[in-house]
């Protein structure tokens, strides 16, 4: 059995290269635009600046083949199974990135913070949920 997953847009960002990406967004991550496909635009209708998003990236330069890693690379470490961890290296390389909405402009939203370098392929975005009254 097989998926496809088809980007639905991509990072545009300063980042250039993985080395100078920080490991979080709260790390030191500039703003970015997220540069939606032509067919996808239409699904930004009803966020607004503010709003806070969760961006699904394709990590497209990981190695897929890791499931185990040294937690932020660090070898005086364990070796911890790649679903315990935010490794990029895993199985299927999904990044998962909490952003604010800065601008909004036709297809592209700029958002902050994102450690994603340009040209990381977009997935999905998704509204962060309010917390509910139980849970506060």
């Amino acid at each position: 059995m097989s998926y496809t997953i088809e980007p639905i847009g991509f990072i545009r960002s300063t980042l250039i290269r993985l080395e100078d990406a920080p490991r979080q967004g709260d790390e030191g991550a500039p703003d970015a635009w997220l540069e939606l496909t032509p067919s996808a635009a239409s699904g930004l209708g009803g966020i607004r600046v503010g709003d806070e998003l969760i961006v699904l990236t394709w990590f497209h330069l990981a190695q897929r083949y890791v499931l185990q890693v040294h937690p932020r690379g660090d070898l005086n470490r364990p070796l911890t199974g790649v679903f315990a961890t935010r490794s990029p290296d895993r199985p299927n390389p999904i990044g998962l990135h909490r952003v604010s909405v800065l601008e909004i402009a036709e297809q592209k939203l700029c958002v902050a913070p994102l450690e994603a370098i340009d040209g990381t392929p977009i997935v999905d975005i998704k509204p962060v949920l309010a917390a509910s009254a139980s849970e506060r």
